[in-house]
């Protein structure tokens, strides 16, 4: 029983060392992954990197498993079949360049506006200057003439030259400022400047449109950049030395767009061909037959109606202070004995029609109106160019979408695509008929 007893005290005696030396070496290995206490009894702990693998990933990993649907953030450029890098991938540098055009062309916007603005308001001030000058000549020449015939002895020499004197120096400086707004024409740089702000806007949105979609190229920069300078150039800021002629020898189209090199022409059109990029033989002659009346109805349209307005605009700009200047004269001579007579008529009367045809040049903002025909001639002219631009390309795939340019060129002239073809149709049949008169113009909108 003692010996029962001795054993059984001996097995315990293993068993507890066994399991205390277990505990040790559990404890052991627990305090070798414990953190380490540093100075100021703060723990100093050093994180493992995060990965973007899951859990049960990386103990496949560990255990010499591989996963085929394991994640990746980072994605990898886009291999076309023939190994070179996919068009969808932009530059980011084109991307950068495009934003740097677009701050460019709004702070042209702002510009443009805010000095349209301003020459605005150029014409109503001057406009009501000129007018005030004139009339208060004109009004002293009579008070002048009146004075001179009922005066009796020199006691009324004095008043008299006085007013003479001032109508004189009114009368001349009316003249000058007539001169000059005559030759800048207010109204005519305020429209330029607002057709300026509207196209730099239309530009501005076509640059954002192109990043929105995506997979710019540098052609995109480039021609952005062609763009921008050709703007500029028809719609110059400055007045020395860069504004435009306000009084042409001949009325032209604005052209505010680089000239492109001129296509090839094609020869055979597409025949039968349908389906190619949306063009077909009926959509070329249907195009044809527009840009043939854009060129005998609209366009021609404008430029005579531009040459009438410049004509109106030269007659009023050399009448108005020429008439002034005859009533400076005319204030000189008042009261003179031989002269009194006619003096009176050119002081007063040719002050007033002077401040009569200034008047209707620049409160009937005559120039704004020949700058508006102008532009308008321009923008058919652009249409013109773009039908044609497609329609000498022989290579169809490289033309822009038939349907969608037909739709363009439909809104563009304020016409439904039914009308659009309708009026191809006219066309044709006006044609034939030289004398017919229901040929109709192709824009709704002008």
């Amino acid at each position: 029983m003692a010996t029962f007893r001795a054993s059984r005290l001996l097995l315990c005696s293993s068993t507890s060392s066994s399991s205390s030396s277990c505990c040790r070496r559990e404890m052991t290995r627990a305090t070798i992954n414990m953190p380490k206490l540093i100075n100021g009894g703060t723990l100093s702990l050093k994180l493992p990197r995060l990965t973007t693998r899951g859990l049960v990933e990386e103990l496949e990993l560990r255990n010499g498993y591989s996963n085929s649907n394991t994640t990746v953030l980072s994605n990898p450029p886009m291999i076309s079949p023939n190994g070179s890098p996919s068009p969808k991938v932009s530059d980011s540098m084109v991307i950068a360049k495009l934003y740097a055009i677009m701050e460019a062309v709004a702070d042209r916007v702002e510009m443009h506006k805010n000095i349209g603005e301003q020459r605005n308001n150029w014409n109503t001030l001057l406009l009501t200057s000129i007018n005030a000058a004139t009339l208060a000549a004109a009004t002293m020449s009579g008070i002048a003439a009146t004075a001179a015939a009922a005066s009796v002895g020199a006691a009324a020499g004095a008043p008299i030259g006085a007013l003479k004197l001032s109508s004189t120096f009114l009368y001349l400086a009316a003249t000058g400022m007539m001169a000059i707004m005559n030759k800048i024409q207010p109204s005519q740089l305020a429209e330029e400047q607002r057709n300026a702000a509207r196209l730099f806007k239309q530009l501005h949105g076509e640059i954002q449109t192109t990043i929105s979609i995506g997979s710019p190229s540098i052609n995109e920069v480039k021609d952005a950049m062609e763009r921008v300078l050709a703007l500029d150039k028809a719609y110059p800021l400055p007045l020395l030395g860069a504004m435009l002629d306000k009084f042409p020898a001949t009325v032209e189209p604005a052209v505010w767009w680089p000239q492109k090199r001129q296509t090839r022409q094609t020869r055979g059109g597409l025949g039968g061909r349908n389906n190619g990029n949306g063009w077909d033989s009926n959509l070329e002659q249907e195009m044809r037959k527009i840009v043939g009346v854009l060129k005998r109805k609209d366009k021609a349209d404008y430029l005579k109606l531009g040459e009438k307005a410049l004509k109106l605009n030269k007659i009023l700009a050399i009448s108005s202070p020429l008439l002034s200047l005859l009533a400076a004269f005319g204030s000189v001579f008042l009261g003179s004995p031989s002269h009194g007579s006619w003096a009176a008529v050119f002081g007063v009367v040719a002050g007033a029609l002077s401040s009569v045809v200034n008047t209707f040049e620049h409160g009937g903002q005559v120039g704004m109106v020949f700058e508006m025909y102008r532009s308008n001639a321009g923008f058919f002219r652009l249409m013109e160019e773009s039908i044609e631009s497609n329609l000498k390309e022989r290579e169809v795939e490289r033309r822009e979408n038939g349907k969608l340019f037909e739709m363009k060129v439909a809104l563009q002239l304020g016409r439904s695509l039914s009308e659009l073809k309708d009026l191809a149709a006219s066309s044709s049949s006006s044609i034939q008929d030289k004398a017919s008169e229901d040929d109709q113009f192709a824009s709704k909108i002008f």
